[in-house]
């Protein structure tokens, strides 16, 4: 492993025995087990080049089956921690999973059903795996090279393996590709952030201060140490080194990749797995966007088959795969329950089909035609918000990200922490709401974040729709004087009736509010720099608006 520029933050290992939430942990003991038609490997040892051992359950047809597949799951997690069913706010129903899967990974009793051997790994430091744990970056860049080699080369196994898997079981995926192990021939990563600081340490440079705590101890379970991912945040407030490192360069990416977004992970995962497809070198790849609970979507039966098809043609040779599938699918939600589908639009999105709204911020609207002369209005963003108004005079479908350019003076302070809500209002007032982070139905239609100082940004990366921020330093505001902030809103596809409304809320605080929980996925932002009232601005020379793209819904064209 190439040498760190940079320290990072270790703990001691949290007892594994007291882990909440989780079955208890199993001794550390080699077994096999045949229960089902399954064979179960317990506690397979798998070593690492520099001799640390980590630890995987090897799920095989019963009997002496050869020439298999392998599809692995890592995840940090523990391979124990399996269960036939998740939250009931997830939405599975019962019969979709059986009690040997683990956390956001294939079903063994499916996949093993169909001729595969379905691995689970608990990575370096975690559980009883040896070393020190780490979360991405070099070391478990090396560590799934070598267990992706390792399981290619066992004598049950056809050479050939797979990754498929959710979040962390996602992310991982895009690590091991882009480090091409020869063995590793396919990869479905549904939904992970592939960005740590933009994505999920600092939303526009705001601090998460939820689900970070929350992960942070549901990856510190070891007998040795582990990385302190939320002492590391906490002490790289900037974009360096530390986040850069998480992952390869995503364009290394060759293997085929059946890669699932949502337009429901605002906050985590949404973005990245959007990003990562985009940066895939990969001559064969899809990209699937729904709109719905992610983990329902991961594990409902039409879902599995689709991955089986993908899997079964470039693992067993079996079929035709998913040649004739759209290259872009994606969901366009008119209500959490009722969408289209489109399979004409490309990812990403194109600029140039960009639109300017403008604000009236007086008269809080949102329209294509600049409003004359100056305007400005004043609020407390804690107590209080901006909302701005479009009425569609046409169906319209909105698809992709937006860019809010917003003139926006702190009257009394010399930062401001900036969230911003789109939503959705039917012709009768009421309002849309979605589904959001895995467990929830009231998620608006998107949302964007930006602490002022943050304000630089990236010119090469940035576009009319997607402003990327560097973050690499801060440059406070001056109280009472305004500045042209754009603050990054990530993508949706969501469909507007005529006389449906888009709006956009901005305020000083989460849209949605709630309390967190170590068991729940809850996107949080409480260490926040606001004090006093702001003040929008617009005129000329001073434009605020909102930069969009719009497109005919099919039945309309």
């Amino acid at each position: 492993m190439s040498q760190l520029t940079y320290e990072v933050i270790t703990r001691p290992g949290l007892e594994p025995e007291t882990a909440e939430g989780k079955p208890p942990l199993p001794p550390l003991e080699y077994r096999v087990e045949e229960s089902d038609g399954i064979r179960i490997e317990h506690n397979a040892a798998i070593p690492m080049r520099d001799g640390v051992r980590i630890y995987a359950d090897v799920y095989r047809p019963a009997g002496t089956a050869t020439g298999l597949p392998v599809l692995l799951a890592w995840g940090p997690y523990g391979k124990h921690n399996q269960k036939d069913m998740l939250w009931p706010g997830a939405g599975i129903e019962p019969g979709w999973m059986s009690k040997l899967t683990g956390f956001e990974a294939p079903d063994p009793a499916y996949w093993c059903s169909h001729g595969y051997a379905v691995v689970y790994a608990d990575p370096r430091g975690m559980w009883h795996s040896e070393g020190e744990g780490v979360h991405n970056g070099p070391q478990e860049a090396e560590d799934v090279f070598d267990a992706v080699e390792w399981l290619g080369a066992c004598d049950w196994s056809n050479g050939r393996v797979g990754m498929l898997g959710v979040s962390y079981l996602a992310g991982i995926q895009y690590i091991a590709a882009a480090m091409q192990p020869p063995a590793l021939r396919a990869i479905s990563p549904w939904e992970c952030f592939s960005d740590w600081y933009r994505e999920f340490c600092y939303h526009g440079g705001i601090p998460e201060t939820g689900f970070i705590p929350r992960a942070s101890r549901n990856m510190g379970y070891s007998r040795s140490r582990t990385e302190d991912t939320h002492a590391n945040v906490l002490a790289n407030p900037l974009m360096g080194p530390y986040y850069q490192d998480r992952y390869p360069d995503l364009t290394r990416i060759e293997v085929p990749a059946y890669v699932v977004a949502s337009w429901t992970d605002h906050g985590l995962h949404t973005r990245g797995t959007l990003d990562a497809y985009r940066l895939m070198s990969s001559g064969e790849k899809w990209l699937e966007v729904h709109g719905q609970k992610k983990w329902r979507y991961f594990y409902q039966p039409s879902s599995v088959e689709r991955q089986r098809t993908f899997f079964d043609h470039y693992l067993l040779d079996r079929g035709p795969g998913p040649a004739d599938w759209p290259k872009v699918r994606m969901e366009v939600h008119d209500t959490a329950e009722h969408y289209s589908i489109r399979e004409d639009l490309p990812w990403p999105i194109p600029a140039d089909r960009s639109v300017r709204l403008h604000a009236d911020v007086q008269a809080r609207t949102l329209a294509e035609q600049a409003p004359a002369g100056n305007s400005s209005t004043t609020f407390d963003p804690m107590t209080g918000a901006l909302d701005l108004e479009h009425v569609f005079e046409t169906p319209t479908d909105v698809v992709g990200p937006m860019r809010l350019r917003l003139w926006l003076q702190a009257d009394d302070t010399d930062d401001a922490d900036i969230f911003v809500a789109v939503r959705k209002f039917a012709a009768d007032g009421t309002e849309r709401r979605y589904a959001f982070n895995a467990l929830f139905e009231d998620g608006p239609v998107a949302l964007g974040w930006l602490r002022a100082s943050h304000q630089a940004l990236d010119p090469e990366k940035s576009t009319e729709l997607q402003p990327v921020h560097l973050h690499e330093a801060e440059e406070p505001l001056v109280p009472g004087e305004p500045r042209a902030l754009d603050v990054e809103i990530w993508p949706t596809a969501t469909f507007f009736d005529a006389g449906e409304k888009l709006t956009v809320t901005i305020q000083g605080r989460d849209f949605v509010d709630r309390e967190a929980n170590l068991n729940s996925p809850v996107i949080m932002h409480q260490d926040l720099r606001n004090r006093g009232t702001w003040t929008v601005h617009h005129g000329p020379g001073r434009e605020s608006y909102l930069s969009l793209a719009l497109f005919a819904p099919l039945s309309h064209q």
